[in-house]
């Protein structure tokens, strides 16, 4: 993975004490990888693994491939509130063990029932995106924070190009359905290495402590002051101080508009994946499935090869570059539909990555900015449910326009939403100059 999260810290850009060194953050990005790594990689293979548990046709593929979805996105919210309350750390472990359980009764499950209730689990009890996330947040602030964001991003796009790779070279040898046994192993292998890091403090507290306590016996006394410096990492008052840090950008984001971007942005990338293949080998008869398997793999090798970049050059300006990514989603989602030849595919993929790097990483440039002062855990499962939202959003409708009007039809409905979606984040990003340039 070429993605880099922490280069040489600077002055500006240090681990608060209690925050986490570069190592540590490698060390949860692997953690990360490895809990993503097992839950992307047997989905696409319910086709061969439902026949096994009664359903002959596989009919119920579709609606299982987005179960673990919906109860993740409805727990995110409330495994977050526990994060702030009783520690990141406790809560981040609690995802890794509930991954493995639901894994392990996935794999042994012998009915279409239990094997249901086993990826109801695995979405509910798992949410380690909003759990690493928000661990991360607890030790990391700006820019710091953002590219250990980008990092996390980058492990979920490694595994969910390798991980569908490697369960199919193992299918010959071990069943796909009890590979689930297998891969409860890395998240009990995450969770081991996760016990070993430190509880992290919270940046902005250990800041704001700091500050209080230079103030003078003036400011100490002041009674805004005492309840900004409460001493409590993982209580709500420290993570709700007064006043915004002196050095957070004028004009921070409100998490509505924040909500916004991630909904649109998932939705309009995630609607082309489903009915990809069937696509290409529409638009390309006789392809092999190794090609289709790269095509739908280049848009995240562009994000693996480009995000650390992309995440210096767009740093201080992320709306703009939110703004360009919605653009690149929508010319490389129009393209698809007009894709005749090999060259054309691999082309607006290599512009779908575009889109997907650029926006991805402004997104969690905008994550980390909302992250100062407010209670991280809770921040980061409200956006795994709006993220989880979109992605359900957009497999509900790419299902239903693709029966009516065939293979072609999800990428223009995402080309339709991520017009609208630039079009609206042009607006922001315009508005945001204007706001630095009036500071």
């Amino acid at each position: 993975m070429t993605v880099d999260a922490l280069p040489r810290q600077s002055e500006r850009d240090t681990a608060a004490p209690g925050g986490l060194g570069r190592r540590q953050v490698h060390a949860v990005a692997a953690c990360y990888f490895v809990a993503s790594f097992a839950a992307l990689g047997l989905p696409p293979y319910l086709t061969a693994i439902l026949p096994g548990l009664g359903d002959q046709q596989g009919r119920w593929a579709g609606v299982l491939y987005i179960v673990p979805t919906v109860f993740s996105a409805l727990g995110a919210p409330l495994w977050g509130r526990l994060a702030d309350r009783y520690g990141r750390k406790r809560l981040l472990l609690r995802a890794q063990l509930g991954l493995a359980v639901s894994f392990l009764l996935a794999g042994a499950a012998d009915s279409l029932p239990a094997f249901t209730l086993a990826l109801v689990l695995q979405g509910f009890l798992g949410g380690t995106f909003a759990a690493t996330n928000g661990y991360l947040a607890a030790a990391l602030d700006g820019a710091r924070l953002s590219r250990a964001l980008t990092l996390m991003q980058g492990s979920a796009r490694a595994a969910l190009v390798a991980a569908p790779i490697l369960v199919g070279l193992l299918s010959p040898w071990i069943d796909p359905h009890r590979q689930y046994l297998l891969m409860a192993v890395l998240p009990l292998t995450a969770a081991v290495f996760l016990s070993m890091l430190p509880e992290p403090g919270r940046p902005g507290a250990t800041a704001t402590a700091t500050a209080t306590a230079t103030a003078g016996t003036e400011a100490a006394s002041d009674p805004a002051t005492d309840s900004a410096a409460d001493p409590d990492p993982g209580s709500a008052t420290a993570a709700t101080p007064t006043s915004a840090p002196a050095d957070e950008p004028p004009g921070r984001t409100p998490l509505r508009v924040l909500y916004g971007l991630e909904f649109a942005f998932v939705f309009a990338t995630i609607i082309s994946f489903p009915y990809l293949i069937a696509l290409a080998e529409e638009r390309l008869p006789g392809v092999s499935g190794t090609t289709t398997g790269v095509l739908f793999a280049l848009p995240h090798l562009c994000y693996l090869a480009f995000a650390a970049r992309t995440h210096t050059v767009f740093l201080h300006r992320p709306h703009t570059g939110i703004a360009l990514g919605f653009g690149f989603v929508a010319l490389g989602l129009a393209g698809h539909a007009a894709a005749d030849s090999l060259p054309a595919f691999v082309a607006v993929r290599l512009l779908l990555g575009a889109g997907l790097t650029l926006g991805l990483v402004c997104l969690s440039v905008l994550a980390a900015e909302a992250c100062r002062g407010r209670a991280p855990g809770r921040l980061f499962g409200s956006l795994e449910f709006v993220s989880k939202g979109g992605a359900v959003a957009a497999g509900a409708v790419a299902a239903l326009v693709n029966g009516r009007f065939g293979a072609t039809s999800p990428v223009l409905v995402g080309t339709a939403a991520a017009l609208l979606a630039a079009v609206a984040a042009t607006a922001l990003s315009s508005r945001s100059r204007q706001r630095w340039s009036r500071s």
